[in-house]
């Protein structure tokens, strides 16, 4: 792998971005909106200085990594070069398979095309390509410079000599590795979601309020994060999506995502993004303050 190309400057995409410039990758950063690429290289530069102030990184490697980072606009001059394509926009099928049609055609024959979806099938996404032995899901977990895991998500098609790839690339990344089958939430979110799901009925059915609910699981299962302020922080937009695509795979009612959820949603209040979800959030504060609407 000579060429890493991302696309998608969000949470995720800037951070896969910075993982592989920081092991020495040649990164193309692709996104729509210039203004987004800006505030995307701004977020990796300062978690890069967070880094060198933590001594993890030098200094010298703070600079090689934003060296090693290009950004574009234009998605086919983005991925013409690239061995490596890691899909990491919006989680949207019918804006993914769009993607992949166009990757199929950008991309040299050769290139790995793989998507950081959480909850859609590789399967559906490889379908639209010519390559479907090539097309791989290689989901990271937030945030990425941190966070250890990689699943690696085999579609049906998906060749093992692609699948060893990425598993030997996620290893020179430091990161371990799962390789997983292809079905509704593979196994993070398949077994994240539903207990999200859980926490966010109690709430509804006034079991317990929101701190109550993450203190529970905080102290009793020695979760570092309660499951509503985890909720707040994936966006509780992200997890309606992938409750969807689990109740829609699935085809069972377990899977049906909380009322609450979905109004929450419809009203804007999506977590950390928005500064509201199950608890307010203040740009420059740490402090963690529920909502008014549980209080």
């Amino acid at each position: 792998m000579k060429q890493i190309a991302v696309i998608g400057s969000g949470t995720m995409g800037n951070g896969i971005a910075h993982v592989f410039a920081q092991y020495g990758y040649p990164v193309n950063l692709i996104d729509i909106s210039a203004d987004a690429l800006k505030k995307a290289i701004g977020t990796i530069e300062k978690n890069l200085e967070r880094q060198v102030s933590k001594q993890a990184i030098t200094e010298d490697t703070r600079k090689q990594t934003l060296a090693n980072i290009t950004t574009h606009t234009d998605l086919r001059a983005g991925v013409t070069h690239a061995d490596l394509v890691v899909e990491a926009a919006t989680e949207n099928i019918d804006l993914k398979l769009k993607i992949f049609k166009d990757l199929d055609a950008f991309t040299k024959p050769e290139a790995i095309l793989a998507s950081n979806t959480s909850s859609i099938s590789i399967t559906k996404i490889a379908s639209v390509t010519n390559r479907p032995d090539k097309v791989i899901g290689m989901h990271f977990m937030n945030p990425v410079p941190v966070m250890k895991l990689v699943e690696v998500i085999r579609g049906y098609n998906t060749s093992d000599e692609v699948t060893n790839t990425i598993v030997g690339l996620s290893k020179m990344l430091e990161k371990v590795p799962v390789e997983v089958n292809d079905y509704p939430g593979f196994v993070a979110n398949r077994i994240l979601m539903p207990m999200i799901n859980e926490a966010i009925y109690s709430l509804y059915e006034g079991v317990a309020g929101v701190s109550e609910i993450d203190t529970v699981m905080k102290l009793g299962m020695a979760h570092p994060m309660g499951p509503l302020q985890l909720a707040d922080f994936i966006g509780l937009d992200v997890c309606l999506s992938i409750l969807k695509v689990l109740h829609d795979g699935f085809g069972n009612p377990k899977y049906a995502p909380c009322p609450l959820l979905v109004n929450m949603v419809q009203a804007g209040h999506k977590g950390v993004k928005t500064g509201s979800g199950f608890y307010k959030y203040t740009p420059g504060s740490k402090e963690l303050v529920v909502a008014d609407q549980f209080k």
